[in-house]
């Protein structure tokens, strides 16, 4: 007895497309620093009309003289010099190109690190870069291109621990930091004399460093088709990678004032 063909199967329907919620916030913290820096860059500019230019290592403005990364000012204790030159800067293209570089990088991370974090973040990329500095360069230096670096490590780490989420676009967007980084420290040392690349190298390690331990590690969470993205990163380990910066970096700064590696 012949039994009848079955009907073919149709092809599965694919599933409709969910719905991932990200971070989505205003950068305030973003806006603020930049708005910070450009007060405290007109404070410099009214203190050279007002009072011309200090007595020190070269022509610097009053706030410049008092907190820019200078060797030995900082070898004699006046160690908030570590930090303090990223709120200072020496032209108008000189803090124009940087806090473009804050917008363009940190309104991203700061949506995804969340406001607290991005901040340490900023401030820890500042301390690291000014501490290469001083520990590799003789010359003062300002300007908050310590704390640029610091995020743009942080993006190409952010995006390596969460490259299960991105997917393809990972691998092209970490070619694209790789470059950035590599473009700028190139025209540093070989076509702009001036620029503090020890200072670039610091802060991009000392923003890595600090993401690898602290930055968020998202996971999905929520029923299909509404889902949203996690942070799984314990608060603590947000204090094991500041620690973890400032010890590193400020055991290399205490070594540099027992033993300089630049006269």
């Amino acid at each position: 007895m012949s039994e009848s063909p079955s009907p073919p199967s149709e092809p599965a329907a694919a599933p409709p497309a969910g719905r991932v919620s990200l971070p989505d916030s205003i950068p305030y913290v973003t806006y603020t620093i930049v708005g910070v820096t450009a007060a405290v860059y007109l404070a410099q500019l009214a203190s050279v009309f007002l009072f011309g230019y200090a007595n020190g290592p070269s022509q610097l403005d009053w706030l410049a003289a008092f907190g820019a990364q200078y060797n030995p000012a900082i070898r004699a204790g006046q160690i908030w010099r570590l930090l303090t030159p990223v709120l200072l800067h020496g032209s108008i293209p000189h803090i124009g190109f940087n806090m473009y570089a804050l917008v363009i990088f940190g309104s991203g991370l700061e949506r995804h690190f969340g406001r607290g974090r991005f901040l340490l973040l900023y401030l820890l990329g500042a301390f690291s870069g000014n501490v290469f500095s001083f520990l590799f360069t003789k010359d003062y230096s300002i300007g908050a291109s310590t704390a640029i670096f610091g995020l743009i490590g942080a993006q190409g780490v952010f995006l390596y621990q969460n490259r299960r989420l991105f997917g393809r676009q990972v691998k092209s967007a970490l070619g694209n930091i790789i470059f950035v980084a590599a473009i700028n420290l190139l025209f540093g040392a070989f076509l702009l004399p001036g620029i503090d690349n020890w200072g670039h190298v610091g802060g991009l390690l000392g923003g890595s460093i600090f993401t690898w331990f602290a930055g968020p590690r998202w996971e999905l969470e929520g029923e299909y088709p509404e889902m949203r993205l996690a942070d799984k990163r314990e608060p603590l380990a947000v204090l094991t990678g500041a620690a973890a910066v400032i010890l590193m970096f400020g055991s290399l700064a205490a070594f540099g004032m027992v033993r300089p590696l630049i006269p």
